[in-house]
């Protein structure tokens, strides 16, 4: 260890496996921004579901060990590398990605995934906005290219990505509707967009989505698990509808056949194969809904940074999203 180095409490994961592999040490050197790097004090961070297939050696993209989670902090800017002139010691800002793992005191960033975090969003909101309403975002313009007047069935509208979806897609003139499993979730998605909200857990929810729309279908679904409910997925869209898909847990069987007629798609989504450019275009819708105030990210439940393991448990096995699940640092 250099002498002088800093050190600072943060999650570490020496092996992948189960929630116990995060570990929480008080004695992890403090990172260094280098050149377009700044330097954060979080003081938030966002826990999203990918962050547990991760961190249990499933994912598509596997992280050299060890390393420490998390993408989405708010914090203050405490120092920044050469060559950053959008930021300044002091500043409020989230991410949308860290370099060196947001389950932590200090995290550093690419200053282009660093943003402005305006007065009237606290440090909790701001450790919900990443992800979650890039991930939406995304969605809705990029992969699904919504147009005002079409109806979007929000499909698990509840938790981080959902609630933003709704936010979305109320405010770019779209019907909304919206499910969760809870009836304190659903009244949190009427609050937040949606125009109409249904039960998932009600065996008959898919009949009553149809009436909902006089037969005549959904134009787009956003997907929060795949595995469960594609091809119910594939039986609401109207001619030309689209699915994409956000989450999914497992495989599932589906009747290709449900497309034919319908002329309908399946498009999968990933934030991070997003180019800087739409990421910027991304940022800049999302800068006017805080400016205007539709984003209003809500906030659910609230962990410190030793109960990481038992935030990555409930994220995946508690029923019911009420909002976006977040560490206080």
């Amino acid at each position: 260890m250099a002498t002088g180095q800093k050190l600072m409490r943060a999650i570490r994961v020496f092996e992948f496996g189960g929630p116990e592999v995060l570990k929480l040490q008080s004695d992890v050197a403090q990172p260094i921004p280098k050149d377009h790097q700044v330097l954060i004090k979080v003081h938030a961070c966002g826990v999203n579901p990918v962050e547990t297939y991760i961190r249990s050696g499933t994912y598509s993209r596997k992280p050299s060990l060890p390393y420490t989670p998390g993408s989405d902090v708010a914090g203050v800017i405490e120092a920044v590398g050469n060559n950053v002139s959008t930021f300044k010691k002091g500043d409020r800002v989230f991410t949308t990605s860290t370099i060196s793992g947001g389950y932590a005191e200090y995290a550093v960033a690419a200053d282009h995934m660093v943003y402005s975090l305006p007065e009237k969003l606290d440090f909790k909101q701001g450790a919900a906005i990443g992800v979650p309403y890039f991930t939406a975002c995304r969605a809705l313009l990029h992969s699904a290219h919504v147009k005002a007047g079409e109806t979007v069935l929000v499909h698990g509208a509840s938790g981080g990505v959902g609630l933003a979806a709704c936010q979305i897609a109320r405010a770019y003139g779209l019907k909304v509707l919206g499910t969760a499993g809870t009836e304190e979730g659903q009244n949190i998605v009427l609050q937040n967009g949606a125009h109409e909200v249904f039960n998932h857990r009600d065996a008959n929810y898919i009949d009553k989505i149809k009436k909902s729309t006089d037969d005549k279908g959904i134009d787009v679904i956003i997907e929060m698990l795949a595995n469960v409910n594609l091809s119910n997925d594939l039986k609401l869209l109207s001619y030309g509808g689209r699915v994409i898909i956000v989450g999914s847990r497992g495989p599932i069987e589906i009747n290709p056949r449900d497309t034919m007629a319908k002329e309908s798609s399946i498009i999968g989504v990933a934030l991070f194969s997003s180019t800087q450019e739409e990421l910027q275009q991304i940022a800049a819708a999302l800068r006017a809904g805080m400016e205007i105030g539709w984003l209003r990210p809500v906030v659910g439940s609230q962990y410190p940074l030793e109960k990481a393991a038992q935030a990555h448990e409930n994220i995946i096995h508690c029923s019911g999203a009420a909002g976006k699940m977040i560490l206080l640092l």
